[in-house]
């Protein structure tokens, strides 16, 4: 079984659902800017942007997740990854919210057992802080590179 001494975390927000991605495949984040759509591209594609001089896909990770489409929000952001997530593409991912970079001991991380976790691409559970009845609040760690490698094969596929 794997050990995570000290995990590096983004925290983010999806429909009002707490999850986190590893630091070190977000390149950065940056504010919601016009997203350029891209005809007869699949729902979870939600267009291109120039970056700095970088076209830069822009995924919906809520329709990646299976999640429903959120409302508006006012802080959506863009995660961008870095290349080697996406086997070498500019990927950047619309969230809701970025909350914050954490940093989680393995005390405060519940494994996802191996069957669920290759299912839902959940790498565990990360329990953090406190939510409104005293309970730690759960973070949903999510497995990123895994949902980007399967989109991609079943793009190659079809």
């Amino acid at each position: 079984m794997a050990t995570f001494d000290n995990v590096v975390v983004v925290q983010f927000e999806i429909s009002g659902v707490q999850y986190a991605l590893d630091i070190q495949i977000a390149r950065e984040i940056v504010e919601m800017i016009p997203i350029t759509p891209v005809p007869m591209a699949p729902q979870h594609i939600a267009g291109i942007i120039n970056l700095r001089g970088e076209i830069t896909n822009i995924l919906n990770l809520n329709y990646l997740m299976g999640l429903p489409a959120h409302t508006e929000s006012e802080n959506k952001k863009i995660i961008v990854l870095v290349p080697e997530a996406a086997n070498g593409s500019n990927v950047g991912l619309i969230v809701d919210d970025v909350m914050s970079v954490l940093q989680v001991s393995e005390d405060d991380i519940d494994k996802m057992d191996e069957s669920i976790s290759k299912e839902a691409y959940v790498k565990g559970v990360i329990k953090s802080g406190k939510d409104s009845h005293g309970n730690k609040a759960l973070i949903i760690w999510i497995d990123i590179t895994k949902i980007l490698s399967d989109i991609l094969k079943e793009t190659h596929e079809t």
